[in-house]
């Protein structure tokens, strides 16, 4: 314990819900609880896993369409959504920086900021690299006794960096890694006789595109995009010296389509669905060798993705209640100005995350801004953390 008694996080603790929840167990005895702070992106009663910052779409549009972005027509945020996309985009390059004030309704110090850029090295392959960064602000703390122990500013980031390329007219692959830096307690005394360390992790995306044919200025014409993703499939993530706390990572399962129609030169409409299934292990409180550690945080990482498939409790039923849905529609008048539209939808003993959003695009020349709105949904949404929330992305192509 740290110092006379566990540490915890106090005057936080509705304010960040989960992510301070995390904190105060990372001041806590392992054997105790386990690290989790999924409510970092609005969920509840789900998967546990480490670094649910690198699960939260981070552009405006597809933050309109109800994170709806695998199949979409490819742009520089297609580095998140599916990187082998970017053979197929009609400008030989492009870049897009997007701010998220994250957990308005509860803070103003919570965000988190998105850089990605890509570039054409010839009509058949393309590169693209991206930055994340999530800051979750100053928190206070102190012991049961209320007592100043400091302050701890928890702020995690990603760097990545992929090649994609076409392997028809139609089909493309693209293949991505990733450096996943944690710095949540670094320096907070453990048991007092050791520190809490930043954890450091490293992953990998797979991702596949097929699209039946780009449009161009005719009008009645129609397209249709499948694209399917593995995303963050890599190394767990610990923050101890201990190897045996070890935490997994949101690795991905994703599979999205797109449709769109052009009425006329001027006006076009499109509607996008994606499914997504995280591939990591239901948490249980197991724990057969009495260690400390539950025995589904002991799992490799390849155990974990295949058991994902068969450990959810209701069996069959279970597994789907386990997927997330994101469906969006966007529509573009004289490729100048876009109205969107979206909503996201979990099941309720697995994240409950349900919401619609909104939003709007200019584009002008080499430059486009776009702006999404959250509005959530169901008995609980006046008091969702995410109620509010606002994207703002500027990209620039040529």
């Amino acid at each position: 314990m740290l110092q006379s008694c566990s540490m915890k996080v106090i005057n936080l603790w509705l304010k960040y819900f989960g992510m301070t929840m995390f904190l105060a167990m990372v001041m806590t005895t392992y054997g105790e609880s386990q690290i989790s702070y999924n409510e970092v992106d609005g969920r509840t009663n789900s998967a546990n896993t480490a670094v649910p910052f690198l699960r939260i779409g981070p552009d405006a549009r597809s933050g309109a369409m109800g994170n709806a972005g695998i199949a979409l027509s490819p742009d520089a945020n297609a580095v998140f959504w599916n990187l082998s996309k970017l053979p197929f985009a009609n400008q030989d390059m492009g870049a897009s920086i997007t701010y998220t004030p994250w957990l308005r309704t509860m803070t103003n110090d919570v965000f988190l900021a998105y850089l990605s850029g890509y570039k054409k090295l010839d009509d058949l392959q393309a590169v693209g690299v991206s930055i994340r960064y999530f800051d979750m602000g100053d928190i206070q703390l102190t012991n049961f006794q209320g007592e100043d122990q400091g302050k701890t500013h928890p702020r995690e980031f990603s760097i990545d960096g992929g090649y994609s390329r076409k392997l028809s007219d139609h089909w493309s692959t693209g293949v991505a890694l990733r450096f996943i830096h944690s710095n949540l307690a670094s320096g907070v005394k453990q048991g007092g006789t050791s520190t809490y360390k930043a954890g450091n992790a490293v992953a990998g995306d797979l991702s596949v595109y097929y699209v039946s044919h780009q449009l161009d200025a005719s009008a009645h014409q129609h397209s249709w995009s499948f694209g399917a993703t593995v995303t963050n499939l890599g190394t767990k993530i610990g923050y101890t010296g201990n190897k045996s706390d070890k935490y997994f990572i949101p690795t991905d399962l994703g599979a999205g389509g797109s449709y769109t129609y052009q009425f006329d030169k001027r006006n076009k409409l499109t509607g996008a669905l994606d499914i997504n299934k995280l591939l990591v292990p239901a948490p249980d409180t197991l724990d057969k060798d009495h260690d400390g550690t539950p025995d589904y945080l002991q799992k490799s990482v390849l155990s974990g993705v295949f058991s994902s498939f068969t450990d959810a409790s209701g069996g069959f039923t279970g597994e789907l209640h386990e997927l997330m849905y994101s469906m969006g529609l966007e529509y573009w008048y004289d490729d100048l100005f876009s109205i969107r539209a979206g909503y996201y939808n979990e099941y309720k003993t697995m994240g409950d995350r349900k919401y619609f959003t909104t939003g709007i695009g200019l584009k002008y020349k080499m430059m486009a801004l776009n702006f999404s709105y959250l509005i959530p949904s169901g008995s609980e949404s006046q008091r969702n953390p995410l109620a509010n929330t606002v994207r703002i992305s500027i990209m620039v192509c040529k």
